[in-house]
């Protein structure tokens, strides 16, 4: 029994390698200094004692003098405005100064160093992969033609008078945009010339045409998209349709906080380093209906496929006067945190499109699209207390006495005057010609009035 099991028994055995890395310090700029030691010999173990070292340096004193406050001076009383409140002296700079031309060049980063690699492929912004390894590259010329005929076919080629085209010319845009026609006209005609740029297999089942939804463009010209960063209603395991039918005030600036911040913003233009520009935040207040079957009836109310859409009786609630209403109830108030885009940009970025299948009798078959005119992420106002102090007014007082607690809303029809501020962007996509270059002078130079 014991020699068997001495046979199955398994003996594990671990191999333990020896390795040295080697740490090869460059050696040092100055010349080593030279010690008188007394030579006592192995035998005193004086060389062999592990504190020999640390002694030996203990005992040789430096000559690096260093003072109370080891270089750092801490005496503030020298530095201007320290004592006043002002800390830009000993801070850095907001905005960072440009350097020298000629110091441009020490700045490169280091990829940049060195010879220039040439690309492999024609494609620059490819990786090299089995659909572009195929390609030539340019630094080198592989062909079984004769030299001379190649020649002779590149003289050909420099010899025509090269097309002098701006493409960013009025009538090299229109050109482009009328062949975009042709082509999609003649691809209509037969859909089987329709391909799917990578996925081959792919074929058309159906085309809209991409057409402007004029009769819904409002008095701005676009539409704001607007992200809440928190949840705005308490969390819940159904969807809120409240939220399709909510409002969102802008709350107006009280006039002393209005004049806070243009002082700020003076400052700033005057001294960009020194004073900091001001933090251009918007406030809103946020709006819901008490039930849900109040949103329904609000959103019936803009229906046009519902015939009693016009109907008084849709409206849940009465004013003082006796006029229907809808009635919004305050939630709580919100600050903007991004805000980008304006009416010269409200195509460049994204649009939104609905696809109408022209069944309703209203629209014709087609993607209809709505620019964006501003894009906005708002979050929870938090920091009221916060600015109010920081700008020393008084609109903190104020506050409770601007603060809206409901909202009584009455739906009409749009009057003359904003009919005709609508009807502008039928023929001027981007408004009237004078509102784009006041809003292009403003980027360009803000004037300080003195």
């Amino acid at each position: 029994m014991s020699s068997s099991y001495s046979q199955n028994r398994v003996i594990h055995q671990d191999y333990i390698a020896r390795i040295r890395y080697s740490n090869a310090l460059p050696p040092p700029p100055n010349p080593p200094k030279l010690l008188d030691i007394p030579n006592t010999g192995l035998a005193s173990g004086q060389y062999t004692n592990p504190g020999f070292a640390s002694r030996l340096a203990r005992d040789q004193p430096l000559n690096i003098e260093a003072d109370a406050e080891l270089g750092m001076p801490l005496d503030m009383v020298g530095l201007p405005g320290v004592f006043d409140g002002d800390e830009s002296y000993i801070q850095a700079p907001l905005n960072i100064p440009v350097p020298h031309p000629q110091d441009r060049a020490l700045l490169r980063p280091l990829s940049t160093l060195g010879k220039p690699k040439l690309s492999e492929s024609g494609v620059s912004f490819l990786r090299r992969t089995e659909y572009i390894s195929s390609y030539t590259s340019k630094s080198r010329f592989e062909s079984t033609t004769s030299r001379s005929l190649v020649n002779s076919t590149a003289i050909r080629k420099s010899n025509r008078p090269a097309q002098n085209l701006n493409k960013e010319s009025p009538e090299y845009i229109q050109n482009q945009v009328e062949k975009t026609f042709e082509t999609a006209t003649h691809n209509l005609k037969n859909p089987s010339l329709i391909r799917h740029p990578s996925k081959r297999s792919l074929k058309l089942v159906d085309c809209y045409p991409v057409l402007p939804d004029l009769d819904s463009f409002p008095d701005a010209g676009g539409y704001v998209s607007i992200k809440f960063l928190t949840n705005p209603v308490p969390p819940s395991s159904t969807y809120d349709k409240r939220l399709e039918s909510s409002l969102l005030k802008p709350i107006e600036p009280s006039e002393e906080a209005e004049a806070q911040k243009q002082i700020a913003r003076d400052l700033h233009e005057r001294d960009p380093e020194r004073y900091p520009a001001p933090e251009e935040k918007f406030e809103y207040e946020f709006f819901l209906t008490e039930t849900v079957s109040e949103s329904l009836q609000f959103k019936r109310k803009f229906d046009p496929q519902n015939p009693s859409n016009k109907d008084e009786s849709l409206y849940p609630q009465k004013t003082l006067d006796g006029k229907g209403c809808f009635r919004f109830k305050r939630v709580r108030a919100y600050e903007s945190s991004t805000q980008s885009g304006d009416t010269s940009t409200k195509y460049d970025d994204e649009v939104v499109i609905a696809i109408q299948d022209g069944t309703d009798g209203l629209n014709a078959k087609g993607a209809y699209y709505y620019p964006i005119v501003q894009k906005t992420s708002i979050r929870p106002r938090r920091t009221k207390n916060i600015d109010t102090k920081k700008w020393n007014t008084v609109g903190g007082q104020d506050e409770s006495r601007r603060q809206t607690d409901f909202v009584d809303l009455i739906i009409e029809e749009p009057d003359e005057e904003m009919q005709r501020a609508r009807d502008v962007f039928r023929t001027m996509p981007y408004g009237p010609e004078e509102n784009i270059g006041d809003q292009q002078d403003a980027k360009e130079q803000s004037p300080i009035e003195d």
